[in-house]
């Protein structure tokens, strides 16, 4: 298990953070799809972005933990 991020003396948990960086990366996925013009063609647009989200904060996830 990943330890706390002391963040100006508040304990973060580190999980919270990476929700943060996935929650980015699944907008920026999102509108890259959308420019592709790919967006559309996608039947559920809120579950597919659920799964991005959930694919991206456990690999960055994993990753971290490998890391350290």
């Amino acid at each position: 298990m990943l330890a706390e991020i002391d963040l100006f003396g508040i304990f973060v948990p580190t999980f919270l953070l990476l929700a943060l960086a996935a929650m980015l990366v699944t907008r920026i996925v999102s509108r890259l799809l959308d420019r592709l013009r790919i967006g559309p063609l996608i039947w559920h647009r809120a579950l597919f972005d659920l799964a991005v989200f959930v694919l991206v904060a456990g690999a960055a996830y994993y990753v971290l933990e490998r890391l350290t």
